[in-house]
Parts: structure tokens; sequence; C-alpha cells
């Protein structure tokens, strides 16, 4: 089993993306995201031929763009294709999100 530590990627606010470049897969990748508090603008888009399942760690989200609304610790939504969602951190304190994505059944562009 290969572990990967992927806490300790990210100094701050971004994203730190687990995908094929570490694991000679392309056939699903894994997100990490960190939000200062406060933040907002961060765009989520699966992009054509993906789906990708955010979940909200810690902390409290607004999305907006396809769909809106709140997202609170341990709730998911869902992205497909080019469906592109804006991301806030709607609180005083550092926030954390993960995606995991893969192929959709119309396959890989």
């Amino acid at each position: 089993m290969k572990r990967f530590d992927v806490h300790t990627k990210l100094k701050g606010s971004g994203e730190y993306i687990l995908g094929a470049k570490q694991t000679g897969s392309h056939a699903v990748y894994f997100i990490y995201g960190r939000m200062n508090p406060m933040e907002k603008g961060r765009q989520l888009k699966a992009g054509s031929g993906h789906e990708e399942l955010f979940l909200a760690i810690k902390g409290e989200f607004m999305v907006t763009g396809h769909e809106s609304g709140g997202i609170k610790e341990g709730q998911a939504f869902h992205l497909k294709g080019e469906e592109t969602f804006w991301l806030e951190n709607t609180t005083d304190s550092p926030a954390i999100y993960v995606i995991s994505g893969g192929h959709s059944q119309t396959g890989h562009h």
C-alpha cells in the first residue's frame, strides 16, 4: 500500500491534486483544498468527460453558479462536466474540502 501525505503538501490556501503523476492511473484523482477565512471566488468545474464529488471536511461554504446553496461540514454535492460553480468559505476559520473525481460515462476528452 502506497501512502500519500496530502495534508503537508499545502501551505496556506490552495489545492493539491493527487492524480496520475503520483499514482500512475488516469482512472481517478483526488483534490485536497484549503481556503482562508472568508475567502471567496474559487472556481469548481469537473471539466469535459469528468465528474466529481465535493465534500466539506471543515467549515461551511457557499456555492454559487450552476446551482447555489450552502454546504456544511459532512455535506457533499455532485459536479458534472462543464457545470461551473464558485466557492466561498463563509467562516472566520480556515476551511477544508476534498474532491474525488474520475471519468464520466461520456469518456475522457
